[in-house]
């Protein structure tokens, strides 16, 4: 029916399905309609349609579950999540509460090599990488770290001339930055624009040019009060009742 069985998306997969089963039903709207008259009413509740495992967040503040590793945030690491799996997400939960959703990561298709698919979010180990800098550039999922496509030309333009211990710092100092400021898109596009003019970003200058102005910082003046004042306070103490036997 198609050319080719890939997708750019999982909408556009969903789409096509759709059309499918439309034109289908179209074909045989006669047959569905008699159909129709002798369907049973629908269960009250909702069927379950996903999948249901338990994990355990290890101390890189992740998990992996079916040849995928996903992260999560680190307050979440030592405990044990009980997930449902649906078809396009994760919902994870503790204790009865749902604590994050993340995006459903496949395993590599049959007769591929076998490897592990990356679901990386950098906000969710930004504090360890605060830590250890140059730990960056060997880690494993590193390729799926970058949030968008402008932090992987900068890494790989720094790592061109330089070290790769100075390259982590810098770009972790940028992820930093991003979510210390919640500007993570126009600094992808500074970025862009900077490698795109041949040069290499300066982490002093994206933050001169992202993190707010200081503000002044007000005078504050306090006045301690004249001790004497507390011995007027105590003489206008009422006089305590006499006790008689």
């Amino acid at each position: 029916m198609r050319a080719s069985t890939d997708f750019d998306t999982l909408d556009a997969y969903r789409t096509f399905v759709a059309s499918v089963v439309a034109d289908h039903n179209r074909r045989h709207r006669d047959a569905i309609e008699i159909e129709r008259g002798h369907l049973k009413p629908l269960p009250p509740a909702a069927p379950v349609t996903w999948d249901e495992a338990s994990v355990r967040v290890t101390s890189s503040s992740g998990f992996s579950f079916r040849h995928a590793f996903y992260t999560v945030p680190s307050r979440l690491i030592g405990h044990r999540l009980h997930l449902r799996v649906h078809d396009d997400r994760i919902e994870a939960f503790l204790a009865g509460e749902r604590v994050l959703t993340l995006p459903r990561g496949r395993a590599p298709s049959k007769g591929a090599k076998r490897t592990t698919t990356h679901v990386v979010d950098y906000r969710h180990v930004i504090g360890s990488l605060r830590a250890r800098p140059g730990a960056l550039a060997g880690l494993t999922y590193r390729d799926a770290l970058w949030p968008r496509p402008a932090y992987r030309r900068a890494f790989d333009a720094l790592m061109a001339v330089g070290s790769a211990r100075e390259a982590s710092r810098t770009m972790v100092a940028l992820l930093a930055l991003a979510h210390d400021t919640g500007r993570e898109a126009g600094i992808a596009e500074a970025l862009g624009t900077v490698l795109d003019q041949g040069d290499l970003p300066d982490v002093t200058a994206f933050r001169d040019r992202f993190l707010p102005a200081p503000g002044p910082i007000p005078a504050v003046h306090i006045e301690m009060p004249d001790a004497s004042v507390y011995d007027r306070l105590l003489a206008r103490r009422p006089a305590e009742p006499e006790v008689t036997a």
